[in-house]
């Protein structure tokens, strides 16, 4: 049962990433081209809500998604047993959304 509802965890936050993913590589992509650094793309989203939902979205969706899929690969790779992958699955989760959660503060406050 946990085997399906960490299937299901991994592609739903796949189908969240997908539209993020773009958005992000677009905005990227639009900045780049007319000359903007990165402090002066951080001065014009500070503050903005828009982008610190758009972002913190995209960092929950990360590390839900990169927490299963190393906990795929260390079973599979390193046959680690069931009571060590769980540890592993939300250590990582935690500090990917705590990393991540810093750069969306940056963008907000």
């Amino acid at each position: 049962m946990i085997g399906l509802r960490l299937y299901l965890a991994q592609r739903l936050s796949a189908f969240l990433m997908a539209p993020l993913v773009i958005g992000h590589i677009a905005t990227m992509i639009y900045a780049v081209q007319n000359g903007l650094t990165a402090s002066e793309i951080l001065d014009r989203t500070q503050g903005s809500l828009w982008w610190g939902a758009f972002y913190g979205l995209f960092v929950g969706a990360v590390s839900v998604h990169a927490a299963i899929g190393l906990r795929a690969i260390a079973f599979e790779t390193l046959n680690l047993p069931v009571r060590w992958l769980n540890p592993l699955t939300w250590t990582v989760g935690m500090v990917l959304a705590l990393l991540g959660g810093r750069a969306v503060a940056a963008v907000v406050f």
